[in-house]
């Protein structure tokens, strides 16, 4: 079977799905408690629709009885659970909006923006977390956020996007300066008789600055990728990318473009200046084992590419340190639905996911993954992450604070702290879960 008929015949994935009116509601429950450890399950790999077509007609034939699950205890989880400090994993603040689904969130100089399915972007100033500014506009679900320097740029499910100014002038103000594609745009682009049009076809997925060349990337499910000029807004080219959707795009320090797609693969573009009218060439395809991708991050430094697909895993991908070429690293396990949403700082990866929980990990010298937490509060699918390092004020230890905003409408703050006698190695967690930790 290929590659298009077994993505058909998966249940629609509601990561990147634009509603108009049917909101997601998530009925509260009584209790957010896992299961004990020995009670935990390890579910098989998810089989094709032949597969499974299969098995059930062998099944039938024999009327076996059904192969039970097989459940691991590992002394691992035992020992981290005992060794475990819970104060060093907590939610410092949660907040709820009469906003809808919280879509997207970016953090830069001291502050944390989060978009939502309202008309208005919420500014929040940290370490307090307090609202400080609103960004509004007449358009509705905000789908994408990015800041750069002292601009704002924010997608809207109209196919459009604003930009805002930050000035700090005694108090934090914004001010709007443009709308991209700006007005007269489309029909300059038809009496020119462009190839390429100026506003994507369909709802944007995701937003990629290169300060360096004052350029601004703008990916959408119309399976293009859009590139900005940003002294003028405008569009300089329209790159075909994907077959399939593009969900998400990550931008290295040397200009290096990555897409993620519904194609179950990443592919790897370059700039060439020298090209003409179709500077961004193609120069590798990196598959994600037959899984779509719904979210890119790159590391500080480049090195490490992690790609969060609908089967749960996160794969990554190392850059060769004399040839430069991406190689397949490994998977790692642990979210039971897909991922939705990945951020980095410094050797930290944050994870989220539509079984409505994230996961912190750590990527040690060796190479390897721990993972240091697993945060659960939300009643909802996690859309959106941000992390950025800290320090934990009562031991002065390094740690990091996490923001994630769920399809619950609940925005998350969380302070998370590195404690080595809690980690568990990826190599373990194939036949071992850790533990999960109780955070109010």
């Amino acid at each position: 079977m290929d590659m298009a008929s077994s993505l058909e015949e998966g249940p629609p994935n509601p990561s990147f799905a634009m509603r108009d009116d049917n909101t997601i509601r998530f009925p509260r429950s009584s209790s957010t408690k896992e299961l004990p450890l020995s009670d935990a399950v390890c579910l098989p790999p998810r089989l094709s629709a032949t597969t499974a077509a299969s098995l059930s007609l062998l099944h039938h034939h024999h009327s076996q009885p059904p192969t039970p699950r097989i459940s691991f205890a590992s002394k691992v989880d035992a020992a981290a659970a005992a060794a475990a400090d819970s104060s060093a994993y907590r939610c410092i603040s949660s907040v709820l909006k009469k906003d809808g689904q919280i879509l997207c969130v970016a953090a830069a100089n001291g502050l944390i923006y989060s978009g939502s399915q309202g008309n208005v972007v919420r500014v929040w100033k940290l370490p307090e977390f307090t609202e400080c500014g609103q960004l509004k506009t007449k358009a509705c679900m905000v789908v994408a956020l990015q800041v750069s320097n002292d601009r704002v740029y924010a997608a809207y499910a109209d196919c459009k996007i604003r930009v805002w100014r930050r000035t700090w002038e005694g108090v934090i103000k914004h001010v709007r300066v443009a709308t991209v594609p700006m007005a007269g745009s489309f029909v300059r682009s038809y009496i020119s008789g462009k190839d390429k049009m100026m506003k994507h076809l369909g709802p944007i997925t995701s937003l990629a600055i290169n300060t360096a060349d004052d350029i601004l990337y703008s990916a959408a499910v119309d399976k293009t990728v859009k590139v900005w000029r940003i002294s003028d807004f405008k569009c300089i080219e329209t790159i075909q990318a994907h077959p399939e959707p593009i969900n998400a795009i990550a931008l290295a320090d040397d200009g290096v473009l990555y897409t993620a797609s519904d194609d179950a693969t990443v592919r790897v573009w370059r700039r060439n200046f020298c090209s003409g009218s179709r500077p961004h060439s193609l120069t590798v395809t990196l598959p994600a084992k037959h899984s779509p991708v719904k979210t890119l991050a790159l590391t500080y430094d480049g090195a490490v590419l992690y790609g969060g697909c609908t089967d749960g895993y996160v794969h990554y991908w190392l850059k060769g340190w004399f040839s430069g070429q991406l190689q397949y690293g490994g998977a790692l396990p642990g979210h039971t639905h897909a991922v939705m949403c990945l951020a980095t700082a410094g050797n930290y990866l944050v994870t989220g996911s539509a079984d409505s929980t994230g996961r912190v990990w750590v990527r040690e010298l060796d190479g390897l993954h721990s993972c240091v937490a697993v945060l659960q509060g939300h009643r909802g699918p996690i859309r959106c992450v941000a992390v950025f390092m800290s320090r934990v004020e009562e031991s002065g230890e390094e740690g990091c604070t996490v923001c994630t905003g769920s399809l619950d409408g609940v925005l998350k703050m969380w302070r998370v702290r590195n404690n080595n006698t809690t980690l568990i190695r990826d190599s373990t967690l194939t036949n071992a879960r850790s533990e999960y930790f109780e955070l109010t």
